[in-house]
């Protein structure tokens, strides 16, 4: 079977003897089955919001970068990014080699370097050597640039809920019985089944520690990375 947002949603309603939907009644189901679908996304966003690391959530960014510009901006997806990633990107054009970004401390820049924003002496920009993260989701290119140096850097993704019954989770197809476990729990609760609920919490919860063990506990990843943003998730499950 197909590894998508219906399939999910199917599995829900075959586990509580629902009529299953199909692509045709799938963007128009209500009641019920629009709690199927909320509590798919739920699931999968409460395994996203356990850890920001995930490996399925990781991005690699390329920033080109203007002349006289020194801020720039976040990706709108992202929820953390790991400022010791920064680097410029070796260009024979540009004559420049890789180079990779030192983190500098946003009031040192404030306190002695932020007169480079002002300046309009071009002779005094020149290839970059610090990135500065800001409060307000931009981050800042020290000394200001001259050349239209491309900058690489790495993230980890806020997902987006799923929408289409073509929609794929970032979650990999290995874990669809978590989410489908995790989507239980809700739909349980739906139903003031607190029984049942708390039968697809514990499965849950061991599904998540599961996943840590395989991917995050394993690994010393990123530690000088920001969280930028989280979006709105009632956590209502707690994994230890």
């Amino acid at each position: 079977m197909a590894y998508n947002f219906l399939e999910l949603v199917n599995e829900i309603n075959r586990r509580l003897n629902e009529v299953e939907l199909n692509t045709t009644t799938f963007p128009t189901a209500t009641g019920f089955y629009q709690t199927a679908k909320d509590a798919v996304n739920s699931s999968i966003r409460h395994i996203n919001h356990e850890e920001f690391s995930w490996p399925w959530n990781h991005r690699e960014e390329e920033e080109v970068l203007s002349a006289g510009i020194v801020r720039y901006s976040y990706p709108e997806d992202a929820k953390l990014i790991n400022m010791d990633s920064f680097r410029i990107k070796k260009n024979t054009t540009l004559n420049v080699e890789t180079k990779k970004l030192k983190s500098m401390d946003y009031q040192e820049y404030l306190d002695n370097y932020v007169d480079h924003e002002y300046n309009t002496n071009t002779n005094i920009r020149t290839v970059p050597r610090n990135i500065v993260r800001t409060p307000s989701q931009e981050f800042i290119f020290y000394p200001c640039p001259d050349k239209a140096y491309e900058v690489v850097y790495e993230y980890y993704q806020n997902p987006v809920s799923l929408v289409l019954h073509s929609d794929v989770p970032s979650v990999p197809k290995e874990f669809q019985h978590v989410i489908v476990d995790g989507a239980m729990f809700y739909a349980y609760q739906f139903r003031g089944d607190t029984q049942s609920a708390q039968i697809s919490q514990q499965k849950f919860e061991q599904g998540i520690k599961y996943m840590r063990s395989l991917y995050i506990n394993r690994y010393d990843y990123l530690r000088s990375s920001m969280i930028v943003q989280t979006s709105g998730v009632n956590n209502v499950l707690r994994v230890s």
